[in-house]
């Protein structure tokens, strides 16, 4: 048994008898229709995607497939044993991971104590709009700004060594190695830190303190039992987050760089080597080392993101 309801002349709701839910009709239009039209507003992010990082990227993966002159071939594969190759892979390997441990630590710091300002207030404002800023600031601009801050004969580096007798570019500036680019690294990925790590920090929820005080125990038991076990999946996704962030810069290494040291410049020096004839195509399989290692990053940042949504519902 069926009946309808008409509550005024663009909207009409049909009830089924024995039914809890009404279902409109009507104004709102179909739901099909209505996820069909929404589609046509994420069109133009799918181009973008599409003409931009997808096919370029199956292309420069593609060519490590194929010699000079066009034949398909899988003996670019054996750059991965050249001893240059690999000590570039754990070159970008270590960087990436000290820089993202490092600043993963400091924005745990930062986020802990923006839980003792106002959500809405004027602290929480700045930091969120400087972190915004300074997690996109890199490149050539980063690089003249540490040169002019750690660069031989600067400011910084004259007072550490008044301070502590020790002169960090005693052997040359250290930002012109791959060591030195912990600096513009740890620079940009606090701020990404803060962005990634400030929403699991205000999902906590004081009633699961007052809980613990209520059963007897004492801030440490809230961080050990109820804390650290919320954020920690939080904590793990965001530092892949940072560790994969690094491990695909290259502007900023690049300004600082200029003979390589890690596989974004071994990239760069086999697409543009005038010594070496014929290694362009070695790239893309650089180029695939580092989307494997990438695509892993990912699949375990998804599955760290879907643990942590559950905890913040």
């Amino acid at each position: 048994m069926t009946t309808t309801v008409r509550k005024s002349p663009a909207r009409t709701t049909t009830v089924r008898a024995g039914s809890e839910r009404a279902v409109p009709r009507g104004a709102g239009g179909s739901p099909l229709r209505r996820r069909s039209v929404g589609w046509l507003g994420f069109a133009p992010f799918g181009v973008y995607v599409l003409l931009f990082l997808a096919i370029p990227g199956l292309v420069a993966i593609a060519s490590g497939f194929f010699s000079a002159d066009g034949a398909f071939t899988l003996a670019n594969f054996a750059t991965l044993g050249d001893a240059t190759i690999l000590s570039n892979f754990a070159n970008s390997l270590w960087l990436s991971a000290v820089s993202a441990l490092i600043s993963a630590v400091l924005g745990v710091l930062v986020c802990w104590a923006l839980t003792a300002a106002k959500p809405d207030g004027f602290v929480r404002a700045v930091v969120d709009s400087a972190s915004s800023v300074f997690a996109q600031f890199g490149g050539v601009m980063l690089a003249f700004a540490w040169i002019a801050t750690l660069g031989t004969g600067q400011l910084v580096p004259v007072i550490i060594k008044a301070l502590t007798g020790v002169d960090i570019n005693a052997s040359g500036s250290i930002l012109y190695s791959v060591t030195g680019l912990l600096f513009p690294y740890v620079y940009f990925g606090l701020p990404l830190m803060v962005l990634s790590f400030m929403p699991a920090m205000d999902g906590l929820r004081p009633q699961w303190g007052e809980a613990v005080a209520t059963l007897g125990g004492t801030r440490l038991h809230y961080w050990l039992r109820v804390g650290v076990p919320v954020l920690a999946p939080a904590f793990f996704g965001s530092l892949i987050l940072l560790f994969a962030n690094a491990f695909s810069s290259y502007a900023t290494a690049a300004a600082l760089i200029s003979q390589g040291g890690i596989i974004p410049l071994a990239i760069k020096q086999q697409l543009t080597s005038e010594t070496i004839v014929g290694v362009a195509n070695t790239a893309g399989v650089l180029a695939l080392g580092m989307v494997v290692v990438m695509a892993v990053l990912m699949t375990l940042y998804s599955a760290l993101e879907r643990r942590t949504r559950r905890w913040q519902r």
